[in-house]
């Protein structure tokens, strides 16, 4: 189970790749280098700006392909992180609730 939810997870990814270099393709002559530059930093940028001007650039494809990659990302990972769970014997969950107060304090120092 954990090794579907990681190839699902990883052609998401894959997959989400491939939709930014498209809208990154139709991103630089539109709006210039500057702003490329930081929807390759901001992936988030470009994904906004992707869904505003699909009519407009034509990647109403590209746009919904992108959701869906996301979206079964997503659910790969689920599936892996569900499927690593229930294959760990004698881990203690009930020590999780510890685990993640630390992990939160430590980042927090961040």
């Amino acid at each position: 189970m954990a090794i579907i939810g990681t190839l699902l997870s990883v052609v998401g990814g894959l997959g989400s790749l491939v939709c930014l270099v498209l809208v990154l393709i139709k991103m630089f002559p539109a709006e210039g280098a500057l702003k490329g530059i930081l929807a390759i930093i901001c992936t988030l940028y470009a994904y906004i700006w992707g869904w505003i001007n699909a009519g407009r650039f034509g990647l109403n494809g590209v746009m919904l392909a992108w959701t869906g990659c996301i979206v079964l990302s997503i659910i790969g990972s689920m599936i892996g992180g569900i499927g690593a769970a229930s294959s760990m014997e004698g881990f203690n969950f009930e020590a999780m609730p510890q685990f993640v107060s630390i992990a939160t304090s430590v980042l927090a120092l961040f």
